[in-house]
């Protein structure tokens, strides 16, 4: 490796961090493993096959551009122009359905693997992914604890939120929630400065941003990118930004700026230079106007009264481009890199992973706080529950022993069990939440679909198990089902089991389909689904085998019902009425009785099954959990 390649990471530190490093106290994980000097792409392309001719269309044609550490690189044009798209490819993401890149990406010359990079790059999307009951340093704290990117010492991990939180002016609103629908939390471009130093936490030598002044003024729009370039002079980070379009205050902090229109490089060099190149090329900026937004006004056609003139125009000036010395100059730089020496990979300096159990115990432990603090994550829901609880229990208040009474008890177990399950639709919005949030943090490379999908099922539980316990309290003493503990808390468990695998449903179509209305759409068909072939609306005895074999033993909500069945009928009698008509012929007949196992026998049901039901039950969850394990592992 030449000399030039080696960079003095002492004199880019406060003296109490420099004093650590002598030391050999290092807390950063980017300061003290090897050091990226630049990132370089060069002719990246992107084709996908255009869905309305068939015919390939390039997202991207042959751009080009260099970074260096410590700077800061804006992606500015024109909506469509392919900012997002270029940001993908060069973070390592998917950047168009059907579409894979060409050309070359170089970290210090070197071209690293995907999974390599992912680890030592950090990615902030456009919509802010945080979760909002969360306090601002409970934020960073677990981001810390998911990436182990400064250790498992606490001290350390406080010591680096603290100075994260003192660079981002965010000491004051530490304790502070992120914010709610319900609660109101910290500002917009608060949140954003959040975003970026929950992903700085983690330790990234390269850090993408995607529209991240999108929503704010322009003041806050300042003070987001002021605190970004101050952090990446300080820490020699990469920062690539895609921006609509900044202010002149915030344009003029951005250290390089890469022009896109139509997928086309149209200027990639620094801010400063913008005006002279624009000037050079007979399109010259007029005074006290923000250089920004006149450019994004040329590249725009889309607006333009002329627009074949507009159009003409642009190609022009991309002409002008790739005749001008400045890309000449690029091209020179880039070739500088590739013709260095590829001992220079940062691929030795990854952070170590995170054990797996260390994983789902943090995942769990945010999830718990998550739990309590929003109602809507499970408190809604128990309310709910309750209510239904005291509608059920009043509706079938105090049912008796009489041949009367067999129908509504069967009936108010098919909706203790059937609705209970149909009302897990509620817990789709807090999972999608939660969706979200793991993407963000899989595309960063925190962790996979697995320890989201086990932490997602063991915090449920308890949370289940006081809904089935509350409901079973306040439904099943007012309606009079046996009034035994053994068939009390039998009831329980089926209860239970049913809505666990309710929302492990919930779960796979979610997973199947990230959308709210989608989701909901789907959940309730399937829930429509089993209870059709459940074995109340229509007996298993007299249901036609296409339905039969093919849905109803994949049913949970069957072996819930005939459980519950079996728990009500099984050691119970019904007197006839009074001229000793007995709607049910059992072997009690003869004294005006009726047999609860008669009932059962009606149904096809058999006693003695038990675990059996909740053997099929426990598969029935772990194939629900193990297809959206699969759906979320497979579906990048």
């Amino acid at each position: 490796m030449e000399n030039h390649k080696t960079i003095d990471v002492h004199s880019l530190l406060p003296e109490n961090e420099r004093v650590d490093l002598e030391k050999g106290n290092v807390t950063d994980l980017h300061l003290h493993n090897s050091t990226i000097l630049d990132y370089m792409w060069q002719d990246v392309t992107i084709t996908v096959t255009d869905r309305k001719t068939k015919q390939p269309r390039s997202l991207l044609h042959d751009v080009s551009g260099i970074v260096k550490a410590g700077e800061i690189c804006a992606l500015m044009g024109p909506s469509g122009c392919g900012k997002t798209t270029l940001l993908n490819v060069l973070a390592h993401r998917d950047a168009a359905v059907g579409g894979k890149p060409s050309g070359t990406r170089l970290i210090n010359g070197v071209e690293e693997s995907g999974a390599a990079f992912r680890r030592i790059s950090s990615y902030v999307e456009q919509e802010d992914a945080l979760i909002g009951s969360l306090t601002v340093r409970e934020t960073m704290d677990f981001a810390a604890k998911l990436s182990q990117s400064i250790g498992s010492s606490k001290s350390n991990r406080k010591k680096r939120i603290d100075e994260l939180l003192d660079s981002f002016g965010l000491q004051e609103q530490q304790h502070t929630i992120i914010g709610t629908p319900i609660r109101k939390g910290i500002s917009g471009g608060q949140k954003r400065r959040v975003s970026v130093a929950s992903q700085l936490i983690t330790g990234p030598k390269l850090l993408f941003l995607d529209e991240i002044t999108s929503g704010l003024d322009s003041a806050a729009s300042w003070e987001v990118i002021s605190f970004i370039k101050s952090i990446a002079k300080r820490h020699n980070l990469i920062v690539i930004a895609s921006i609509h379009q900044p202010s002149t205050s915030t344009f003029t902090l951005f250290d390089k700026v890469l022009l896109l229109s139509g997928g086309r490089s149209h200027y990639f060099g620094t801010a400063a230079n913008l005006a002279p190149f624009f000037g050079k090329i007979n399109c010259p900026i007029p005074l006290y106007t923000n250089p920004a937004e006149f450019v994004l006004e040329i590249l725009n056609t889309d607006f333009a009264q002329d627009r074949q003139s507009a159009s003409r125009r642009l190609n022009a000036m991309q002409i002008a481009w790739e005749k001008s010395e400045d890309i000449r100059m690029l091209n020179r730089a880039i070739k500088d890199v590739t013709d260095r020496d590829a001992s220079a990979s940062v691929h030795s300096g990854a952070a170590p992973r995170v054990k797996f159990l260390a994983l789902i115990m943090a995942l769990v432990h945010r999830a718990f706080i998550k739990s309590y603090r929003d109602v809507v994550t499970y408190g809604l829901r128990i309310a709910m529950y309750i209510g239904l609880a005291i509608m059920m229990g009043t509706v079938w208040l105090r049912l008796g022993s009489s041949q009367n009474d067999i129908q509504p008890f069967t009936n108010a177990i098919f909706f203790g069990s059937a609705f209970m399950s149909f009302m897990a639709v509620a817990y789709v919005p807090a999972f999608l939440e939660d969706h979200a949030t793991f993407l963000k943090e899989r595309g960063n490379g925190l962790y996979g679909a697995a320890p989201f999908v086990i932490s997602n099922f063991i915090m449920g539980l308890p949370y289940l198990f006081i809904i089935a316990v509350l409901f079973s309290v306040v439904a099943y003493w007012l309606s009079g089902f046996e009034p035994t503990a053994n068939a009390f808390f039998m009831w329980i468990m089926w209860l239970f089991l049913d809505l666990v695998a309710a929302e492990s449903l919930v779960v796979l179509m979610s997973s199947l389909m990230p959308n709210f209305v989608v989701a909901l759409t789907l959940t309730a068909f399937a829930n429509g689904l089993w209870m059709s072939v459940g074995g109340f609306l229509v007996p298993p005895s007299i249901l036609n085998d296409f339905w039969y074999y093919g849905f109803s033993f994949i049913d949970y909500q069957r072996w819930v019902f005939q459980g519950m069945m079996v728990n009500q009928f099984q050691n119970q009698t019904y007197s006839c009425d009074a001229d000793c008509n007995c709607i049910y012929q059992t072997a009690l007949a003869s004294e005006c009785k009726i047999a609860g196992s008669g009932v059962l026998e009606e149904y096809g049901y058999k006693t003695g099954l038990n675990g059996t039901w909740v053997g099929i039950l426990i598969g029935i969850i772990a194939g629900y959990r193990l297809l959206g394990w699969a759906a979320l592992a497979f579906r990048k």
